[in-house]
């Protein structure tokens, strides 16, 4: 099947080759805090240097450096940016550059995993160390060699657990404020019950303190709960990668002449200037000025689009060759950048409330246990009068039904998996992505950099004689277009010099010119040299008087795109190709890879609309794309992957990357994700089964807290034994 989508206006948008890092300079607000690398510093006469020199500066209002991160975090005024503070502290004599906010989100999340790893540590050396201890008393350590033994057991358990078991403490505390239960409830009341029964135990000289089996809770937990974080991306949220894309000031052209103003400032009517090599700030209109514009932000193609007067412009496109005077029809939030930016944060928000396995799990299990411990205190208090044979019976419950094994579950055959796709070519960010993946039955793909290459590759170059490639190549050399770059790098391998051609000059929207041997040459398009417009991607070579000759170029497929293609429709999935290019390319390119069902033209919100409107027909898509206009489709669709060369919003938003250039794996992390989601329901179903074994022992007074952690043990190290069996 095929389909078009109508449109109004043109799509739009971002960066090419020749487009320049994004603008560092934001409008900010009052009191805003501006973050500052500084590595060259080294001690304290640094500090006080850097601080002095950045409070001199008017508008700054505090400063304060951190030596072990060589930061600097400025509170300043409206009117101080970022890189003013960079000039002053470079006339100071110190290096420094603006902090990414997503180095401090990369950042934070490494603190996070490396405070898991801590806590984890401290809770094995107290283990092992209390374990040792506890040799003495199974032993047979009878009166004040028991006690002393017990006593040192209190003091390397006690504060390991506290400092180790810190993360289940604050969950549980919140879940309880917010009159709810999570898992770490349970676990939370499992360690105390256990502390308070081992520190009443000793202090009333009884034969039994079970220090180990609370320091051993906290071990196999943390080991989870490190697990659990190792399969979770740490990146930016895409709608923030989208909106650092918009271009925080413009030149607006008035009367008075021309001015920079904060974006904000604009309103329908003004008029904005767009130097070559900018990004537009602004929906509008072109008034003045030729160019080419890069739209592969907006609609995936790399081939950048004329634009001339009257022809329409969005913000965040790349204005390649040519100043451009634009009239502005919508600034700000009213641009579709920021829609689609509206579009991703929601698409987001809604994909964060599946429920997974183990979530699943959780509400019913959470209840179960605090219930049945509960009736089992209570129980054994009635029957004997006895509130330590009680305490004692409902910390067994407690800790023979703590969900260390469902806790491990999940995390387990991740990390299994993830370590195993990672071998092959696909990180997983997302700690439901694999259950997420392996309910999908709809494939949508994004033909231009996700199917292909997209880089236009020049085409029977050998066909073209040696004077006329010297003189191709020294007039690609001459121009910023992606397809004179591509010319120039595939004229450039064949071992080619460059003519000497002279007054080399870029024509805005057009091509290049300049003069060989007294004869005006030209490359560019067909309508400027005289040629006939061609049906296919072509420049044109003309040298004089002499016919035009045409440089066609082809995009190349992606390694392993036939091969995945025809992989999915054998393991009985829907493929579905989405492009936004036009109909005739789009359908003559499935036909070569082998996709039956097609739609062309689409715009990013008809991207995320069209995999909605297959979601509410009961599909569970899996989108593949690289690009601002795949971006809310991948945010909005049950699972997405990115290849590594995808904008970075694009690689934020989806749960999977590729990180080499074959798309190969996605076939394998189909299967690879059925085959671990049946060792999940496996894990479930061995921890259930262990449940049912062991509980009535506990309550039935049979097992001691000891023996229920080490039973507990047993079944974690049983559910992580069957994730290593994932194939």
């Amino acid at each position: 099947m095929t389909a078009t989508f109508d449109h109004s206006r043109p799509s739009a948008c971002p960066a090419c080759s020749a487009a320049p890092a994004a603008e560092e300079l934001a409008a900010k607000p009052v009191d805003a805090t501006l973050m500052l690398s500084l590595p060259g510093i080294h001690c304290a006469g640094c500090i006080s240097g850097v601080e002095r020199a950045l409070t001199a500066l008017p508008g700054v209002r505090d400063a304060r450096v951190n030596l072990t991160l060589r930061r600097a975090a400025v509170e300043a005024g409206p009117e101080v940016t970022a890189e003013a503070l960079c000039e002053v502290l470079e006339r100071a004599g110190y290096e420094a550059h603006e902090l990414d906010p997503g180095v401090l989100a990369t950042t934070a999340a490494d603190r996070q995993g490396r405070d898991l790893l801590m806590r984890l540590a401290v809770a094995f050396f107290a283990m092992m160390n209390v374990m040792l201890l506890s040799v003495a008393v199974w032993s047979g350590a009878e009166g004040v060699t028991r006690d002393m033994m017990h006593w040192i057991s209190a003091l390397i358990a006690i504060p390991a657990v506290v400092f180790a078991g810190r993360p289940f403490y604050v969950s549980a505390w919140s879940a309880l404020r917010a009159r709810r239960l999570n898992m770490d409830v349970p676990i939370t009341l499992a360690i105390a019950l256990a502390m308070g029964t081992s520190i009443y135990e000793t202090a009333l000289s009884g034969h039994h303190a079970y220090f180990d089996a609370a320091v051993m809770l906290c071990f196999f937990l943390l080991g989870g709960r490190y697990l659990d974080h190792r399969t979770r991306a740490s990146a930016r949220s895409a709608a923030q990668e989208l909106a650092a894309l918009e271009v925080p000031r413009a030149l607006r052209v008035s009367a008075a002449g021309e001015e920079t103003v904060s974006v904000a400032e604009l309103r329908a009517g003004d008029i904005v200037r767009v130097k070559p090599g900018g990004r537009i700030p602004v929906d509008g209109r072109v008034i003045a000025g030729q160019s080419e514009i890069d739209r592969s932000l907006m609609t995936g193609e790399s081939l950048p689009a004329f634009a001339g007067e009257n022809s329409l412009v969005s913000a965040g496109e790349v204005n390649l060759t040519g100043p451009l005077t634009v009239e502005v029809m919508a600034a700000g939030q009213d641009t579709a950048l920021h829609r689609i930016a509206d579009l991703v944060a929601v698409a987001e928000a809604g994909r964060n409330n599946y429920t997974s396995l183990a979530d699943q799990a959780a509400k019913l299990y959470a209840p179960g246990v605090h219930i049945l411990s509960f009736l089992s205190a209570v129980g054994w208090y009635l029957y004997t009068q006895d509130l330590r044979v009680a305490l004692n019976i409902a910390a067994a419950v407690l800790i023979i039904t703590c969900p260390c094994a469902l806790g491990l579950a999940v995390p387990a055959v991740t990390t299994a998996a993830s370590g195993r796709l990672f071998r092959k070519g696909l990180l997983i960010k997302d700690g439901t992505a694999l259950e997420r993946l392996a309910e999908a039955d709809t494939v949508v793909f994004d033909k231009t950099g996700t199917l292909t290459n997209g880089a236009p590759t020049p085409l029977e170059l050998d066909h073209l004689p040696e004077e006329a490639a010297r003189v191709a190549l020294a007039l690609a050399r001459g121009s910023s277009h992606p397809l004179a770059e591509s010319l120039a790098r595939g004229l450039a391998a064949r071992g080619l010099r460059p003519a000497h051609v002279e007054g080399l000059r870029e024509v805005p929207g057009f091509g290049v010119e300049g003069t060989w041997r007294g004869a005006r040459v030209q490359l560019g398009r067909a309508a400027w040299v005289g040629a006939d417009a061609p049906a296919e991607t072509a420049t044109f070579l003309r040298i004089g008087d002499g016919a035009p000759r045409a440089i066609a170029f082809s995009d190349t497929l992606r390694e392993g795109a036939e091969e995945v293609v025809q992989a999915l429709k054998a393991q009985g999935k829907r493929v579905i190709l989405l492009s936004g290019d036009t109909q005739a390319a789009v359908t003559r390119f499935a036909a070569r890879i082998g996709i039956d069902e097609v739609i062309a033209e689409a715009l990013p919100q008809e991207k995320a609309t069209l995999v909605a409107d297959l979601s509410a027909e009961g599909a569970r898509v899996l989108m593949v794309g690289d690009g601002l206009n795949d971006t809310a489709a991948l945010a909005a669709a049950h699972v997405s992957i990115s290849p590594a060369s995808a904008l970075d919003a694009a690689r934020t938003a989806s749960d999977m990357v590729l990180t080499g250039r074959s798309l190969a794996p996605i076939a394998d992390a189909m299967r690879t994700s059925v085959s671990a989601r049946a060792r999940i329901r496996e894990n479930f179903t061995i921890a259930t089964v262990y449940n049912v074994l062991a509980v009535p022992l506990a309550v039935a007074g049979l097992c001691s807290p000891l023996i229920a952690a080490l039973a507990m043990s047993m079944s974690s190290i049983t559910v992580s034994l069957n994730a290593l069996r994932l194939k």
